[in-house]
This record gives C-alpha cells, sequence and structure tokens, in this order.
C-alpha cells in the first residue's frame, strides 16, 4: 500500500539534515536513509524514475519517519546504528555486532600480565590492536613468549602457585609466582615487549645486541647465546608481520562482487605490523553497484570502533568527502579515505582485492549448509563471531583396557583431518575418563602453547558439567585462556537429538531443538570424535591381542617360546598348565615358570 499522496507528505518534511525510515502498511521498517536535505532527498522518490529494487520498495511505502540531525555527519553515524539495530530489507546489512579483540598488558601488577581482551578500555592497562579475529591475537602471544617470557596465567592462578608451572618448565615464563626471576629482570622483559607492539622491535633488537656483547665480553657465553637466538627470532618475525615502507596506522578495504554476493576483505596495519585480515560477506539489495556498498559498509563498520588515521578504500565510495568529515568529527582528528594510490600502496590495494575474490569464489563453490549450520551454531552459544577452529576430545575403552582419546579439528570449511589427533593414555586408573582426559588435554595444550597447532576458539568434551570441571583445571594447568568450553551431554533419556549443551560459566544447560542446524553441527562434531577414538581403541586393542603374553615376560625369547608353545599345546594349554609343568620344559628354570605361570593367571589367557 503506497502512500495516498506524496506531494502533501513533502510539504510537512524540513530541509535540514536528518535520517529518514520508510515503512510498510505494517509499520516494519523498510530502509533507513540519511540526507543533508531531507525534503529533497525524500522527494527524489517520487519525482524521477526509479530502478526495479527501489520502485518494489516504494510501492511498498506506507508511512515515513523522521530524525532530525544539526550536522550531516551526525546523520550519517545514526543512520549505522538504525541500520544494525533495525536490519531493514533494503539496505546493505553487516552481520558484525562485535568488538574486535586486544591484547592487554595490566602494567599496573608488580609482574604485569598479558592477556586476550575483549572490551571497552578501563583503567590503566595497555592495549594494542585491534586484531581482526581472536586467532590472530594468540598468535601473536605465543610468538611473545617465545621471545620475552611474560606471564600469560589467570591472577588466581598466579597467586596461589607454590612450585612454577608447566610454562616455566618448557620456557614460556620466567617463573615470577614463585621467585625465579628478579623484579628488575621481569620489568625488562615487559619493556620489550611494551615496544615490540609498538612497532619499535628495532629497539629491542639494539638493546637485545648490547646486553649479548656484554655477556661474550664477560664469557657469559650461554646467557650471549640465548639473546643471539632470541635477535635472529625476533628478526624473523620482523621479516614476516612487517609491511614494506610503513610504519603507521592504516586500515585497507576491498570490495568485490560476483554472482549476487558482495565480498569485503579488511586488512589491519598497526605501526607498521600486518596484524591480519578479515573476510566480511555483507547483504547487499540486488542492483547495488561497489562504491554503494563500500560507503555502506564503512559508515556501519566504524561507527563505534577505532578508526586509523588512514584508510586505503577500492572502489571509492560513494559520499567518501562526508564519510570523512563525520569519522575525523569521531575520533577526534583528521582520518583520510583514499583510493587512487601509487607505487606500493598500490599493491597493498591491489591485494587485499585479490583476497577478496579468493574469498568470494570460495563461498560461491562451498557448501552452504556447513556455512549455515556453522552460523546457528555462534548464535545458539552466544558468540561474537564464528568460530574459525573447533576441536572435540572424547576417550574410548573396553572396560578400562587399552584406553585411547581422540581429539578432532573443524574449521570454516568443515573437518580438517590432517589436525586430527589420538592419544593412547597410560598411567591412568582403568576406566577414569576424567584422568583419561585430562591427561590428552595436557599433552595437546602443550604442544598448542609451544606453537605447534594453532589455538582453538571452541572446545566440545563430550560429557556435562563434571567433565568441564576437569577440562578447565587441565587448560588453567597449562596456561590457556580464551577457549570457548561447551560440554554435550546426553538428555534424560539418552535419545539422540536430546543432547544439552553446558557452556563454562553458566549454572543451566542450553537446550536445542532436534532440528536445529546447530544441534546437527554439534552431532556431527561430537560424532566424529567418537567414531576416531573407537577406531583408534580397537586398533590398539587388536595389536595388542595379536601380541602373545609370553613376548612381555623378561627372560622368554624366541627359542624358549617355541619349546613352551610345542611341549603344552599352545597358549592354551600353557594357560591350563600349573607351575610344575611349566618347569619340566626345556630351559624353564622353577622361578621363571612361576612368572609365566603368574603372568597367564592375571590377563585373559588370550590378552
Amino acid at each position: 500500500m503506497a502512500i495516498p499522496d506524496p506531494r502533501r507528505l513533502l510539504k510537512q518534511i524540513p530541509s535540514r539534515p536528518g535520517v529518514y525510515r520508510m515503512l510498510d502498511a505494517a509499520g516494519k521498517v523498510l530502509y533507513v536513509g540519511k540526507a543533508k536535505d531531507l525534503r529533497r532527498r525524500v522527494a527524489s522518490y517520487f519525482s524521477r524514475s526509479l530502478n526495479q529494487r527501489l520502485q518494489a520498495m516504494v510501492a511498498q511505502i506506507a508511512d515515513l519517519e523522521l530524525t532530525v540531525t544539526r550536522t550531516e555527519g551526525e546523520a550519517l553515524l545514526l543512520e549505522s546504528n538504525l541500520i544494525k539495530s533495525l536490519r531493514p530489507r533494503y539496505n546493505v546489512l553487516l552481520r558484525d555486532d562485535k568488538s574486535y579483540p586486544y591484547i592487554r598488558l595490566t602494567v599496573s601488577d608488580e609482574f604485569p600480565r598479558l592477556a586476550f581482551y575483549r572490551g571497552p578500555r578501563t583503567g590503566n592497562d595497555r592495549r594494542f590492536g585491534p586484531y581482526p579475529s581472536a586467532g590472530a591475537v594468540r598468535e601473536t602471544m605465543q610468538l611473545l613468549q617465545k621471545l620475552f617470557p611474560v606471564r600469560q596465567c589467570e591472577d588466581s592462578f598466579f597467586r596461589n602457585r607454590s612450585r612454577p608451572c608447566l610454562q616455566y618448565q618448557i620456557k614460556r615464563c620466567g617463573g615470577p609466582c614463585v621467585g625465579l626471576v628478579t623484579a628488575e629482570d621481569y620489568a625488562d622483559d615487559v619493556d620489550h615487549t611494551i615496544k615490540f607492539l609498538e612497532g619499535r622491535a628495532d629497539e629491542v633488537v639494539e638493546a637485545l645486541a648490547q646486553r649479548m656483547e656484554q655477556a661474550s665480553g664477560s664469557l657469559a657465553f650461554e646467557q650471549a647465546a640465548v639473546l643471539r637466538d632470541q635477535i635472529a627470532t625476533l628478526r624473523r618475525i620482523q621479516q614476516r608481520q612487517f609491511v614494506s615502507g610503513e610504519g603507521g596506522d592504516l586500515d585497507i578495504v576491498a570490495c568485490v562482487q560476483e554472482g549476487g554476493l558482495t565480498c569485503v576483505q579488511v586488512f589491519f596495519i598497526r605501526a607498521g605490523r600486518n596484524l591480519g585480515n578479515k573476510t566480511f560477506f555483507p547483504k547487499a539489495p540486488e542492483g547495488m553497484d561497489g562504491p554503494g556498498v563500500i560507503g555502506a559498509f564503512l559508515a556501519q563498520f566504524y561507527a563505534d570502533k577505532e578508526i586509523p588515521p588512514q584508510l586505503l578504500v577500492s572502489p571509492d565510495p560513494e559520499d567518501r568527502d562526508l564519510l570523512e568529515r563525520a569519522f575525523s568529527e569521531q575520533s577526534g582528528r583528521r582520518v583520510e579515505l583514499r583510493a587512487r594510490v601509487r607505487s606500493e600502496r598500490a599493491r597493498w590495494l591491489e591485494m587485499a582485492r585479490g583476497n577478496a575474490m579468493l574469498a568470494l569464489k570460495s563461498r560461491l563453490g562451498s557448501q552452504t549448509g556447513y556455512g549455515q549450520r556453522l552460523e546457528a551454531l555462534r548464535e545458539a552459544l552466544g558468540l561474537a563471531e564464528l568460530p574459525e577452529r573447533m576441536e572435540c576430545f572424547d576417550v574410548s575403552h573396553t572396560g578400562g583396557e587399552r584406553t585411547v582419546a581422540s581429539c578432532v579439528v573443524f574449521d570454516g570449511e568443515g573437518p580438517r583431518k590432517a589436525d586430527y589427533r589420538r592419544f593412547n593414555i597410560e598411567g591412568v586408573t582403568p576406566g577414569d575418563d576424567y584422568a583419561a582426559l585430562r591427561q590428552a588435554l595436557l599433552r595437546r595444550y602443550t604442544r598448542i602453547t609451544q606453537g605447534e597447532y594453532p589455538h582453538p576458539d571452541l572446545l566440545f568434551i563430550d560429557g556435562g558439567r563434571g567433565q568441564l570441571g576437569s577440562v578447565r583445571e587441565a587448560l588453567e594447568e597449562a596456561a590457556v585462556s580464551g577457549v570457548t568450553l561447551v560440554g554435550v551431554a546426553k538428555g534424560p533419556d539418552r535419545r539422540p537429538g536430546a543432547e544439552q549443551l553446558w557452556l563454562s560459566g553458566r549454572n543451566t544447560a542450553i537446550i536445542l531443538p532436534s532440528d536445529s542446524p546447530a544441534m546437527h553441527l554439534v552431532q556431527q562434531i561430537r560424532d566424529e570424535a567418537h567414531r576416531f577414538a573407537i577406531t583408534g581403541h580397537r586398533k590398539r586393542r587388536a595389536k595388542a591381542r595379536t601380541r602373545s603374553v609370553l613376548e612381555e615376560i623378561p627372560g622368554v625369547g624366541p627359542k624358549r617360546r617355541r619349546h613352551l608353545l610345542r611341549r603344552l599345546g599352545g597358549l592354551q594349554g600353557l594357560a591350563r598348565a600349573g607351575v610344575e609343568d611349566i618347569a619340566q620344559v626345556t630351559g624353564i628354570s622353577r622361578a621363571l615358570a612361576q612368572r609365566i605361570y603368574d603372568a597367564f593367571h592375571q590377563a585373559s589367557p588370550l590378552a
């Protein structure tokens, strides 16, 4: 139902900056727009020829709501916030309502801590970032652990230590919790960490080089070798992370369109360091071109985020001058948008466009069903972003025999079978699944903290709250943080599809419908971990049962085994024989016969 008399409505609209909202007959917002002159902009929808998309929208307009602002920049920011909250059908929609992660350094502590952080600036702590994803933060923190052993453990863990933890043993922490590093040496590591994160790595290299020369001059060659290795590692990181010819802060934003989809790629450069990139697939109305999409994307993306002084963009967005004014007003300093660049910066933009096109082609060719399940899981668990890497653990045994734990890995495209791992569990009470799970986690996450594998965003455990508590303790011991823990417990009647999800920190379970796409993905991951664990356990058990108990008895070699089996009629006969019968076999003493008898009567005859 269209507005009956648009001319009468237009007379009531002021010629001032502001935001307009177009509503249908049910009161639902169809479109949100901003204008320097509200009357002129709204009139354009009723007084000129429109494309097919706008014609369809105008035919549904039943009412109009206005908000007058002081400046066009204020209107731009209000428009972005309204689009995010109302999600109108005919606007470009960016699904990015999260804050970006940072690295936080608690400088007010006696022994400052490096930590993953997402949220507003608080207190006197230092923040470094933003980073494009949680994975980028964890990768940087792992690199820092190799360079400067600054603690990353929780304060509650730090204050209650009586002996050094695993991180000290693998040389990822100096051990300040138990006084194994002086305050002065720790402060030097903290200072080097700050300089590195601020992009002043050359100063750190110079300081380390001076200390290396002093150590060498004092004949402290072991210390000099450690400093030499630190310098070499720092140089390798510089070569990988730093952008040639750039020392400041900027973002690189490129937008491409194909096959009815739109992809935007954002690269984050801070203090000359490439912190990584993030891919977005905004929902754009049919017929909207690249300049319109990227203009709407920038307005929404930076509405509530810190804006660097420069943005390199491709293509040149609509209303570029307006965006520059609004961003400058928002950040309190000049912000420049540049689309026409040359030399090195032109190559950066081309790199961003190439990455955007690669991601778009991958999305077009990927299985949309998996992506929908992944998005449903993000919403069900209340995650800020799509998980980039998920791991699931399970334990399998038969009556406690030959216990095997499995770890399966899923990412944004599905299972990563090359990253699957199994763990043969030893030294725990047979049937103690808690201890078996703890051993597997410590072995897995010790190697993760050493940088051998990427950090997961989500960790699934086949079990309920009890298993989650055991897992949480194991992760604390391995100094792993920032991982969302989810227990997958069977429902009251243990029926498939009735599983309960226990999130670490929640007192109530999340119960999803049996037809929920999120539940289907959880079941797929859990079942894969179960299959992988059972397969490993059966192989291990079968291998053990193809070996004779005789092979495990000291002093019984191939020749004596042949005599025993020939004289007593195979394993079954040997198992039924007494000590005296066994001792009559050539080469078997009374003491050895007793050991053989004991071995067969403490295990299954075929074990």
